[in-house]
């Protein structure tokens, strides 16, 4: 299965919560592609004790996930991205939402 995931939110339990079924998902043998948007963007700069977004977030890359991150989410926040959270298109987002076979907004 092909799944997508769109991230606009900073709670770090809840985008942990993702975190751990995009990893889990990816470790049943689909391909899973996060697309980061609005304040999605700031995943790498979430800081919370009892939800390591930065660990979980290196786990799914590790294991062959796939971040990409709005462009112009990143340039209103004057970020140039990071390895979490690459420069990516409208066009990217367009793709995942097309191509996946399950689609989920968090």
């Amino acid at each position: 299965m092909k799944l997508g995931m769109i991230i606009t939110q900073t709670d770090p339990e809840t985008v942990f919560n993702a975190l751990r079924l995009a990893l889990y998902s990816l470790k049943q043998g689909d391909e899973v592609k996060i697309f980061l948007s609005g304040r999605g963007v700031e995943l790498d700069k979430i800081e919370d004790a009892g939800f390591n977004v930065k660990v979980e977030a290196g786990n799914f890359l590790a294991a062959g996930g796939k971040f990409l991150a709005c462009g112009t989410c990143l340039k209103i926040r004057s970020s140039g991205g990071s390895e979490i959270c690459p420069l990516s298109t409208l066009k990217d987002h367009y793709e995942i939402v097309r191509d996946s076979d399950r689609l989920v907004t968090i």
